[in-house]
């Protein structure tokens, strides 16, 4: 009998701790972006510049610096977009949790490949070795998320950054 009271308990813990880890994955760290800005580089300034836009949706966790997404539209055409403004290639967006509904990051690749959307870059650094990247559909939709640059992946991954890359910030910041 006590066997069984004892694989219960096992069990039923093993649930509990599953169902918590999955909540915190899936919903517990993210917040709603208060702050609504679109920027990109401009190809002037090499500054980031903000851009007309509407409909600004966007999540984000400290637990990261690369679970940044938004969503928003804009009425500016992707030919006055790409004379203005720094464009990126080999991106790829990254995954949004389920219930962000306004971010496919599947939809948004294929459009990417299929040429219907463009991608610009947003800002540098906007945490250390992680780049905005903000992708802009022909009928004005717009996806933004973050990704690590040269130095970001080679900070990860324990290689030596060198001296192209800014000095690493300390700890705490």
């Amino acid at each position: 009998m006590n066997g069984k009271i004892m694989g219960f308990v096992i069990l039923i813990s093993a649930v509990i701790a599953g169902a918590g880890m999955y909540y915190l994955q899936v919903y517990g760290f993210y917040q709603a972006v208060t702050e609504e800005q679109v920027r990109l580089v401009s190809l002037n300034s090499q500054e980031p510049e903000p851009i007309i836009f509407d409909s600004f949706e966007a999540i984000d966790a400290e637990s990261s610096p690369i679970r940044y997404r938004a969503c928003f539209t804009t009425t500016q055409s992707l030919a006055f977009l790409t004379e203005s403004y720094v464009l990126i290639d080999d991106v790829t967006p990254r995954n949004a949790p389920g219930w962000f509904d306004c971010f496919d990051a599947a939809a948004i690749g294929a459009e990417i490949e299929a040429g219907t959307a463009l991608t610009f870059l947003g800002a540098k650094n906007v945490h250390y070795g992680v780049d905005r990247v903000v992708a802009i559909t022909q009928d004005g939709r717009g996806y933004v998320w973050h990704e690590l640059n040269d130095c970001g992946e080679k900070s990860y991954d324990g290689t030596v950054v060198g001296e192209a890359c800014p000095p690493l910030p300390e700890r705490g910041e």
